[in-house]
């Protein structure tokens, strides 16, 4: 009985301890031909960056990183974007929930020949939850976030999680 515990709780311990990581769930998703860039970096008064919120309207307007343009996912208009952004070289950032839809973006604009354009690793919510500011349909700061999907909340860890 001894041995069927102890066997018991090992199987339980490896099978709890096979939750992935952030890094590990975009590998999955991601094909990852768009160079990362991390928060920290995008954070830091150097970065120079065109930031592109690629999230719907619903989720930009509770909370999006500031002076970030946006550009949506469900109905992106690549031409839009190419007209409002002529200049192929600047320094683009796009950013979703995590990371997943922004690649996808990000990848449209260097199929047309931008070449600085970088995913945000974890997207806004590895943003808040590095402690950086967002903002809401006001331009105020707030500490809501939209948080997608309550599968995919459990990567925002700090912030109020909003579904709508």
């Amino acid at each position: 009985m001894r041995n069927l515990i102890i066997l018991s709780f090992l199987l339980l311990s490896c099978f709890g301890n096979s939750q992935e990581t952030l890094h590990e769930l975009l590998k999955i998703h991601n094909k990852e031909r768009i160079p990362y860039i991390s928060v920290q970096e995008l954070a830091m008064p150097k970065t120079n960056a065109i930031l592109l919120d690629a999230r719907e309207f619903k989720e930009y307007n509770v909370s999006h990183i500031e002076d970030a343009i946006h550009v949506g996912y469900d109905n992106f208009d690549l031409d839009t974007v190419i007209k409002s952004l002529p200049d192929t070289t600047s320094t683009i950032v796009v950013y979703c929930s995590v990371g997943i839809r922004s690649e996808d973006i990000a990848e449209q604009l260097k199929k047309k020949g931008y070449t600085n354009v970088y995913n945000l690793f974890g997207g806004i919510f590895e943003w808040k939850n590095n402690n950086f500011p967002v903002y809401n349909s006001e331009e105020k700061e707030t500490d809501h976030v939209h948080a997608y999907s309550k599968d995919w909340s459990k990567w925002l860890l700090k912030g109020i999680k909003i579904y709508e």
